[in-house]
This record gives C-alpha cells, sequence and structure tokens, in this order.
C-alpha cells in the first residue's frame, strides 16, 4: 500500500526527522498563496502513487504566479484513472542533495536492511548504474534497532565529526520508523546538506506491507485512509473491492489481495507464495486468468464460497482453477468445501465448473475423497505447478 509523500512525511515529522517547510494544496490559488508564504523557490510534486510519473509530476518554480502555472498543469495529471491527491509545496532548499537512503527486508537473508549511497538516487537504480558507491547494514526486526548500525552505515559514507552525528539520529529514527509501521519499502531518495551543515530529507517514498494494514489501523485513520482504500497503482474495481469485504470481514485465513484481469479462467489459488507462480503458469499455457487471489492460512468454509461464487459471477468467467503450492498448510479439505459449497449455491455441478483442484496441503486425503463424491478432476502434489496450469488450460480449449 504505497503512501502518498505527505503522508510520508506525516510520520517522518512525528519521528522528528528534519524535513523542509512544505503544505498540500488543493488547488492552484492555493499553491500560489503557499509559496508566497514560503518565499523563495519551491518544488511542487503532484501527489500521485502510479509509476513512471516521478519526471512528470514535479516541478521547480522561483515565484507564486509560476507556481499556481505549475500547479494548473499538475492538477491535470492521469494518477491510475485519478486525479492527483493535492500538490505538495515545498521550500527548495539551498544545498546540495548529496545522500539517499533505502529500508526494506532482504528475502535472501530473511531480515531487514538498509541500503546507503554518497549520492542522491533511488537506491534500486544506482545498485545498477554505480554499485561501489552502495553501502548496506542488516538489522534485526525482532530487537529494538541499535544507533550503532547507524552509526556504522554512516561511517561507510565517509560521514565524520558532526556530519556522523546527524546522519546517525536520521538512520536510527527511519529504521525504528520502518519497524514501528510494518513498512514494505522505505526510499530515501534525497538527503541535502544544508550551508550550516544541517542534513534535511527532501524526497520520500513508502509503502505499507497490505497484511498489516489492520494492524496499522489506527495510525492509517489518522492519515485519512478509509478501510477500502488499498492504494493500488489504478482504482480498484468493484470486483477487488469486494474481494476485500470478503478478506475483512471474516479473520480466518486470507483470501487477499485480490485483482481483476480480463481472462475467462477463474483462480481459487495460493498458498505460501504460490499465487503469482501458478497465475504465471497460466499465462504460460496460453490462459487468460480472469483474477489473482492469494488464499491461504485457513480460510473458512464460508470465506472459500464467498471467493468461489464472487469469481464465478464474474461476466466472463465459465470455469475456475483451485490449486495451491507445493508445500502448503493451508486445510484442503475447507477449501475444497467451500468452492463446492460456492458452486452448488450458483446452481452448477461442481464438475462442470472446475477445471482441475490440486490439493497439497493439510488434510488432504479428505479433500480428495470430497472431490471424489463430487466427479471433481483433482491432482496432488506429484503433478507439477505448471502440469495443472496446462491441463486447466487445455480443457477451456
Amino acid at each position: 500500500m504505497r503512501f502518498y509523500e505527505f503522508e510520508a512525511k506525516q510520520l517522518l515529522a512525528k519521528s522528528r526527522i528534519p524535513l523542509v517547510q512544505s503544505e498540500v494544496a488543493n488547488t492552484a490559488e492555493e499553491a500560489e498563496k503557499i509559496a508566497s508564504t514560503i518565499g523563495g523557490p519551491v518544488i511542487l510534486k503532484a501527489q500521485a502513487i502510479a509509476p513512471g510519473l516521478a519526471a512528470a509530476s514535479t516541478r521547480e518554480v522561483s515565484d507564486p504566479g509560476a507556481a499556481k502555472a505549475a500547479a494548473t498543469e499538475l492538477l491535470g495529471i492521469d494518477d491510475g484513472g485519478r486525479k492527483p491527491r493535492g500538490i505538495l509545496v515545498e521550500a527548495r532548499p539551498t544545498g546540495e542533495a548529496v545522500y539517499s537512503l533505502s529500508f526494506t527486508y532482504d528475502g535472501t537473508a530473511k531480515r531487514p536492511v538498509v541500503a546507503a549511497a554518497n549520492m542522491a538516487g533511488k537506491i534500486d537504480d544506482l545498485a545498477d548504474e554505480h554499485p561501489d558507491r552502495i553501502v548496506r547494514r542488516h538489522f534485526s526486526a525482532l530487537f529494538p534497532f541499535s544507533d550503532y548500525i547507524a552509526k556504522e552505515l554512516a561511517k561507510s559514507l565517509s560521514l565524520g565529526g558532526n556530519d556522523l552525528k546527524r546522519m546517525t539520529r536520521i538512520v536510527s529514527g527511519l529504521a525504528r520508523l520502518f519497524l514501528k509501521y510494518d513498512l514494505a519499502d522505505l526510499d530515501i531518495t534525497s538527503i541535502v546538506k544544508l550551508g550550516d551543515g544541517n542534513f534535511v530529507v527532501l524526497d520520500v517514498e513508502a509503502d505499507l506491507e497490505i497484511e498489516a494494514r489492520h494492524r496499522q489501523r489506527p495510525m492509517l485513520d489518522e492519515l485519512g485512509f478509509s478501510k477500502d482504500d488499498l492504494r493500488q497503482v489504478r482504482e480498484p474495481t468493484e470486483f477487488e473491492l469486494e474481494g476485500a469485504r470478503i478478506d475483512a470481514e471474516d479473520p480466518r485465513g486470507i483470501i487477499s489481495p485480490i485483482a481483476e484481469f480480463d481472462g475467462n479462467i477463474g483462480l481459487v489459488i495460493g498458498a505460501g507464495g504460490g499465487s503469482l507462480t501458478l497465475t504465471d503458469a497460466v499465462r504460460k499455457h496460453g490462459g487468460r486468468p480472469a483474477n489473482y487471489a492469494a488464499i491461504g492460512g485457513n480460510p473458512s468454509v464460508d470465506k472459500a464460497r464467498r471467493l468461489t461464487k464472487l469469481v464465478l459471477t464474474k461476466p466472463g468467467v465459465d470455469k475456475i482453477a483451485v490449486m495451491s503450492n507445493v508445500v502448503s498448510n493451508t486445510r484442503a479439505d475447507l477449501v475444497a468445501r467451500g468452492v463446492i459449497k460456492g458452486i452448488t449455491e450458483l446452481g452448477f455441478e461442481p464438475a462442470d465448473k472446475i477445471l482441475i483442484f490440486r490439493v497439497p496441503g493439510a488434510w488432504e486425503a479428505d479433500a480428495a475423497k470430497i472431490l471424489e463424491k463430487y466427479g471433481v478432476e483433482y491432482c496432488d502434489r506429484t503433478v507439477s505447478i505448471s502440469e495443472a496450469a496446462r491441463r486447466a488450460v487445455e480443457k477451456v480449449g
């Protein structure tokens, strides 16, 4: 879930991270007034979250009149079918952008990691273009963040004296914020050194782990997030909103995130990252997925039932594939009961609607008995994900 930059900076301000003076304008006239209050050159940033808009959504101007004209233009940007959520008007610092930071999770090390560079930019891009300029430090997600780690990172950037102390405070504050709010990514693409020697954070991108949105509800409420706002790169469809409601109304297991595509094969899939693999496998064999859905964590029969009905009532969908990953602890019998119940409530025969049911998981022998009773084709973990997807696509024709 992506934060708008002004929201991310509200979180940074609560952690006393040094920032430039800024305010959000909802109209061009407000932008002009804010620029006049700030005085001097300002930076205008359209508050948008669709990818690829970074360059197109930012302007630097020298006076309030130019700020009004730039804001008028920026408010017309297409943000994935939305208008920008206002314009962030910021004082342009007089110093040079000299550092960048990025906090994320290292899937190989299974630990959070902070990366830094002694130049401005997005760390992912800098790592490709200037790998020698990147330094990294892992830290714990279980124990409190240590200032020592931040100091070691800052020293690796050849900082000393007051610069070392100031950067240590910034890195420590950001690391604690990253952990406290269950962020998936926190990118500081430019830290500016002012003429008086102080550092200020200028450009920020932040993403929340979508699974943490319930735990972080107080913070999201404070920022003004609605409960249905999942902050995707485009506006969610009614299908996706209904899927999110089904997931939110029953805490047992998960069936999210749910994304709508324009294909004809409905998918009730998941377990341990299997959703992406299975969706790709369907596409690889020429199939057209109608949706993405990550189901796991022992969802209730009712949750599986409601998801099945949602997918099968999607226009253009006539059949579904139900598949799990190679290793899964989700109870396959509960999923089977829910899927079959959803199909029969719609007035169909399960064997006519289920292309294939790949059943790896807990209680899979019981799931197999249920599927046999209804004449549903199923397979176990000896049949690969790719082969199961091929069979499903072949049956659709």
